[in-house]
Formats: structure tokens, sequence, C-alpha cells
């Protein structure tokens, strides 16, 4: 993880190396991860709200039982222990996620 308060998407792409997200900033209840899946979305609902904002490509994102359409540019939120998942995205998708107040039990 970055101590830093500003990464550039250059500097998320190297920290990721060959793991799927990488943590780069966190302060207090917050932090900025860079997140890449690799074939499949495995990831489950999350204990804190957040904030997806997607740095390349294309995909579809289940959120909740419906899907969204989404691409570059797009900002999307999800409460905290929401079912939610990154489908059929294009090979060169990635995405900004911020994660931020209490958690939830």
């Amino acid at each position: 993880m970055q101590n830093k308060y500003h990464v550039t998407i250059n500097d998320a792409i190297e920290l990721l190396n060959k793991n799927k997200f990488v943590k780069v900033i966190a302060d207090g209840n917050m932090s900025v991860e860079y997140f890449v899946p690799k074939n499949i979305d495995e990831q489950k609902p999350h204990t804190k709200d957040e904030l997806y904002i997607i740095a390349f490509g294309t995909t579809q994102f289940l959120r909740d039982k419906e899907i969204i359409n989404c691409g570059a540019g797009d900002v999307i939120f999800v409460p905290a222990k929401m079912e939610h998942r990154f489908i059929n995205f294009s090979d060169n998708f990635a995405t900004w996620v911020i994660f931020y107040g209490e958690e939830t039990d």
C-alpha cells in the first residue's frame, strides 16, 4: 500500500503486479484499491459501502439481481452487504474501488 494522497493510474498498475487488486491509499475509514479481475470476479459482499469508478474497458455489473452495462468513466455505488460482481468484462477491464464508512456486522 502506498502512503500517499495522490496515486496515478500508472502507479496502481505498477503496484498491481500479478494480483487482482492493490490497496493504494488508506485514511481512517476510507481506502482506495485498484482492481483488475482475471477471468471471473469472485468477490463477495463487503462490510463497507463502496464506489467503483471504471478506469478501462467495459463490463456488465450484477448489483442485487440487476445487470447494468458499464464502461470507462462510469461510477457505481454499492451499499455494504449487497451482492455484486463484474460479469462479461473486456480483457482490458480495470476499476478503482473506494471503500468508506464504518464496517457493518
